[in-house]
């Protein structure tokens, strides 16, 4: 679509000026931010600029055909042969630069896993999801960083937090963000009747200090003895840390380590990535792309998959996908799954770039 190239080019200017205005005196977190979006950005920017200039020769081209001249018409049928097939070529080449990864791929990412409706089960359930992420990660060989689990006297998880480490880490996962329910016999159900719980993912990509600035005067810490389950005291110091990011109200607790200041840095990590998501949102809001309707929103409402233990079976609803041998996926098998929502998404961006050369 010709107009994705146009607002690229457009966005484009509009960094280059402002970083020609600014001269030297933007921040390192501003320099950083306006350098990833303009590489971004570059690409497409470029490619609108040759489009336009052969659309331009085409329309010379047309003017010429009617020329009284034979061989001044006949010059005009071989150049606008010739710019077609540059046009063809261009298209192809915006295709590939517009349907393009996600620019925070490349990063880190912060899983979050939490126990949502069902009691006990629904944490039993969130349980077997951090663990098969982890497997998931391993597999990838990423590296794999618990940075708090709030578990459960049964052995379940109420609340779990992941930081995985590694080239495209964001981008193995983000597709997981969402409402996973379960459907299964429970374990203390005497009748055997099939139960139905849910847990919560949120998958972020990690941010730097670079990218989001935190003043001390933003943050109140709290400290305090961490618990284990059932709340009994596990620490006879107040190491656990609660981080409260006033302007926004955002709360992150971590608890895993014996150390407050080990707790603290897992803690601000967890409070920027969650930061960084919602300037995402914001910027995307502001830009019209409603990445709500798109595969691998991050909506964390939206009911993404079904696990359904009686029938062995695990369905996407995003993509209407079933796949069996349902033990493999909670062992981290998960390719069979996102593999199909990654091309679901770029088949998505195609079909919206059909008529790029159309206008």
């Amino acid at each position: 679509m010709i107009d994705r190239l146009a607002e690229a080019r457009r966005r484009y200017d509009e960094l280059t000026a402002e970083l020609a205005s600014a001269g030297g005196a933007l921040n390192s977190r501003r320099l950083a931010s306006l350098g990833r979006e303009m590489a971004q950005l570059e690409p497409a920017a470029r490619l609108h600029d040759e489009l336009s200039e052969a659309r331009d020769r085409v329309s010379e081209a047309r003017e010429l055909l009617a020329s009284e001249d034979p061989e001044l018409a006949e010059l005009a049928r071989d150049e606008l042969d010739e710019v077609q097939g540059e046009i063809a070529k261009i298209q192809a080449r915006a295709v590939e630069a517009l349907v393009s990864d996600d620019p925070d791929d490349a990063r880190n990412a912060i899983v979050e896993v939490r126990a949502g409706t069902g009691g006990q089960e629904a944490a039993l359930f969130a349980g077997d999801l951090l663990r098969m992420y982890a497997r998931y990660a391993e597999r990838l060989r990423l590296k794999v960083e618990p940075l708090t689990v709030n578990g459960t006297d049964r052995g379940g998880v109420k609340e779990g937090i992941l930081r995985l480490v590694g080239a495209r880490a964001f981008g193995a996962f983000r597709f997981e963000s969402g409402v996973h329910r379960v459907q299964r016999v429970p374990v203390t159900e005497a009748g055997g009747r099939i139960h139905t719980s849910a847990a919560s993912v949120a998958v972020l990509p990690e941010a730097e200090e670079i990218d989001i600035e935190v003043p001390e005067s933003d943050v109140r810490v709290d400290v305090f003895r961490s618990s284990g389950h059932g709340g009994q005291s596990v620490n006879t110091t107040d190491s656990a840390v609660r981080v409260t990011h006033l302007p926004t109200n955002t709360v992150v607790s971590i608890q895993d380590e014996k150390s407050q200041l080990q707790n603290r840095v897992k803690a601000m990590q967890v409070l920027r990535a969650r930061l960084l998501e919602q300037e995402r949102e914001r910027q995307a809001a502001e830009r019209g792309q409603a990445r709500r309707d798109q595969i691998g929103s991050g909506d964390r409402s939206e009911k993404i998959r079904t696990y359904n233990f009686p029938q062995d079976r695990v369905t996407d609803h995003r993509v209407g996908l079933t796949v069996h041998n349902l033990p493999s996926i909670l062992d981290g098998n998960l390719d069979r799954l996102v593999d199909p929502l990654r091309q679901a998404e770029r088949d998505r961006e195609l079909a919206g770039l059909a008529d790029i050369g159309a206008g």
